[in-house]
């Protein structure tokens, strides 16, 4: 067997734990097993004890399975008694498990033709169903017409409901007793509010239906929400006053236009009792715990409707279907279907639900205990196997299906210690009983030899070992303890406080037998050591380089580190063309880390954004494409350009993100090419067949465009010089014609006239007569 052996490495110490250790691990019981000098492994691969030679005296006991009762499934229902019908099988089986080892059995089901149905319609009697009322009132008759076309024996029941006549859920005040619809306008008159009534027990006489159903009135309750989950449980678990057959199929028909009361609502009213799930029916057929116990909760409602086979039909108008759709998926066997507001197609929705039912199987597990691990494998009519299934549907009456169901015990319960439980199809009476006892004992542990003489008469002889006495120590209690006990063991303790032997051998009269290992050899005064401990690389012991002594990794030469991965070479880092991990990055232990962005490979020798690299990748085109170059020697040229895959092309494609584009002048012209690193680690290189050159400019064609050039130019400034003439020449008018709008002359006045005389005065100072004067001259 490879890898860990987990037989081994448990440490069994006895017949019993080595089995519960792998289902696959077996016990060796021979008297003289193994070496003197260390501890061969008792529980182990029944092939390891054959080869170490064990055979004949092994301990592999296996789990088991024998059918107790297998009646073959019947065809058709009707005309037999109920003890001829059976529906499923094997009807009981006996498992003997051992912890681990799964056993499986094959289940068939299947829905046999003209089965008997009883069918109980408990109808919601509050006041909006009134004319819900009206409409079934001859239902008794259609609905058992339409049945017979399915079975021949059909049986019908009636009940109602409303809430719990208790405040705040209806009209408790006195004036309400007898009339809860006093002061309503549009229904004045109703009778007072109830729990539960069972009105009819099941029978074939469907006019008693009618007259039934035609003798009812509706009530009025308080609150929206009603009380149909207390009158769901009173129906499925008074079986006799109902009348529930044990041949039959159940089907119970709950019809409601509204949601439901569930468990704790009844605390509103001060009922703080759950639900104890019994029948409480009186004399008169109706529910008289209503005001005592509070609503049942969705898992007591599912688990009494599976205890009785019954089959819950929600019947539920069109704005409250998808509540009562999440409902379906916490009771098992539970439909849902939409009743329109006036109950008009109640007949077809119960024809189609009871359809629905009989086209699918679904098992269900009852009692199973905590210790047992089920696995169900549906196998359905289009014969593919589902695993983690335990349903079919799309299923005709008639039509088998089986089911695989694998068996596994987890752990070993009490001695003597049997377990029964019970699986079921859901809605089914019929039922497999499962018996489980356990092989949790080995053989060899019932022949046990007290004061055996193997055991040096002072312990008793099971399964190969001594078990010694108080007082007496060693693999055949040969040792007596006494007084130095405790000194015994302290010799083969490493340490006070550390196991005996470090939990890897036994200690027998101060000496550690050490235990043998799969993995390699324990050794040491106290089995300390071994050769496997040590640190692996990649699964590798040592990394393969090293050897392992006592937990440490003793490196091969040219190696270092805790688990000898560390090369000291550094020939695998020189690239092709001498350097370094190509002067990109670092060797460490033997390989490249390279530190340059962008470069990759063994020795960094792949940079597609290094600088230089349209040059490396140029020398292997010039010499593989025209063996010229530096590398033009062939050796040299195959040694550095192995990786180069190179193709020619006409025209070069560089629409590709990933490719780098280069090019090099060659005879006055351009070469140019891409070139891919591939994830493979080679490149791939592009190449124009040839390279791209461009014709001389002719001189006809220079002088043109200079001569045009020029002529364009003084015409571009022309235009410019003309363009600012003009728009001074109009900033001159414009400020012209506002200097004369602003001018204001007298009329017969001419501007351009001067008068002929002008007139200037002169002051002069002279002296007359020894007289002085200041004056003017004219």
């Amino acid at each position: 067997v490879e890898g860990l052996n987990l037989c081994t490495s448990g440490s069994a110490t006895s017949c019993e734990e080595c089995l519960l250790i792998h289902p696959k691990c077996a016990w060796c019981s021979k008297e003289e097993f193994g070496s003197t000098k260390s501890i061969t492994s008792r529980c182990d691969f029944l092939q390891n004890l054959i080869a170490n030679g064990c055979a004949g005296a092994i301990e592999n006991p296996s789990s088991s399975i024998s059918v107790v009762k297998n009646v073959p499934l019947s065809s058709k229902g009707s005309g037999q008694t109920h003890l001829d019908v059976t529906q499923i099988t094997p009807q009981k089986v006996a498992l003997n498990l051992r912890p681990g080892d799964q056993t499986s059995f094959r289940v068939q089901v299947r829905q046999v033709e003209d089965y008997p149905v009883d069918l109980y319609y408990l109808m919601d009697l509050s006041l909006s169903m009134n004319d819900d009322l009206d409409n079934i009132r001859n239902l008794g008759t259609k609905l058992a017409e339409e049945m017979r076309k399915l079975t021949s024996n059909f049986r019908l029941g009636f009940g109602s409901f409303v809430d719990k006549n208790i405040s705040p859920f209806s009209y408790t005040a006195p004036r309400y007793q007898n009339n809860p619809c006093i002061g309503y306008k549009l229904f004045p008159s109703c009778v007072p509010s109830f729990g539960f009534r069972h009105l009819l027990s099941l029978t074939d006489k469907v006019d008693r239906f009618n007259e039934e159903v035609q003798k009812q009135k509706v009530s009025r309750n308080r609150d929206a929400p009603e009380g149909g989950f207390d009158a769901i449980l009173q129906a499925a678990v008074c079986k006799e006053k109902i009348g529930w057959r044990k041949e039959a199929s159940h089907l119970l028909v709950f019809t409601t236009d509204d949601v439901p009361h569930i468990a704790l609502d009844g605390k509103l009213g001060g009922l703080v009792q759950p639900h104890d799930g019994q029948c409480h029916l009186n004399e008169a057929n109706e529910y008289s715990a209503s005001s005592q116990l509070d609503y049942p909760s969705l898992a007591l409602l599912g688990e009494k409707l599976a205890e009785n086979n019954i089959h819950l039909i929600f019947a539920v108008t069109k704005s409250h279907y998808v509540l009562y759709k999440n409902f379906t998926a916490l009771i098992p066997g539970t439909t849902v279907e939409i009743l329109h507001k006036d109950s008009k197609n109640i007949i077809e929705l119960i024809v189609k639900a009871y359809n629905s039912i009989r086209s699918k199987v679904e098992l269900t597990v009852w009692d199973s205990p905590e210790d047992i691990g089920l696995t169900f494998t549906a196998t359905c009519q289009d014969g593919l196997s589902y695993p983690g299934l335990r349903k079919c549907g799309d299923l005709k009456i008639g039509d088998t299906v089986s089911f695989e169901v694998a068996v596994e015990a987890r752990s070993c319960p009490a001695e003597d210690t049997s377990h029964t439980f019970t699986i079921k199809p859901a809605g089914f009476r019929d039922t497999l009983e499962v018996a489980v006892t356990y092989k949790c004992r080995c053989g060899c542990t019932g022949r046990a030899a007290p004061a055996s003489g193997k055991c040096s008469g002072n312990g008793t002889y099971a399964c190969g070992l001594c078990e010694c006495d108080p007082g007496y120590l060693g693999a055949r209690c040969e040792c007596e303890e006494g007084a130095s006990g405790d000194m015994h063991h302290a010799m083969c303790r490493e340490a006070e406080g550390k196991p005996l032997c470090s939990g890897r051998g036994e200690c027998s009269c101060n000496q550690c037998l050490c235990y043998e290992s799969e993995f390699g050899n324990i050794y040491g005064p106290f089995c300390e050591c071994d050769d496997f401990s040590c640190a692996r690389y990649k699964g590798v012991l040592c990394s393969g380089h090293g050897e392992c002594h006592c937990g440490e990794c003793k490196c091969h030469a040219g190696y270092i580190g805790d688990n000898c991965n560390c090369s000291t070479e550094m020939d695998s880092c020189v690239s092709s063309d001498g350097q370094m991990c190509s002067g990109r990055g670092a060797c460490v232990c033997g390989k490249c880390q390279c530190t340059e962005p962008g470069a990759f490979g063994e020795t960094c020798e792949k940079c597609p954004t290094c600088p230089g690299v349209c040059s490396t990748k140029r020398d292997c085109i010039e010499c593989k494409l025209y063996n010229s170059g530096r590398l033009a020697d062939n050796q040299t040229c195959q040694k550095h350009c192995k990786d180069e895959i190179i193709t020619t092309v006409d025209v070069l494609e560089t629409d590709d993100p990933n490719a780098i584009l280069c090019a090099y002048p060659v005879n006055n012209c351009v070469m140019k090419f891409t070139y891919l690193e591939l994830p493979s680690g080679k490149s791939n290189l592009t190449v124009l067949k040839e390279p791209a050159c461009s014709s001389a400019p002719s001189a006809v064609t220079i002088v043109l465009a200079v001569i045009g050039s020029v002529v364009l130019i003084g015409i571009i400034l022309l235009a410019l010089w003309k363009l600012l003439v003009t728009i001074h020449d109009r900033r001159e008018f414009d400020r012209f014609q506002s200097e004369r709008s602003r001018a204001r002359y007298e009329m017969a006045s001419n501007p351009l006239y001067r008068k002929p005389i002008s007139t200037h005065n002169v002051e002069f100072t002279f002296n007359k007569l020894n007289k002085s004067y200041n004056g003017i001259v004219d």
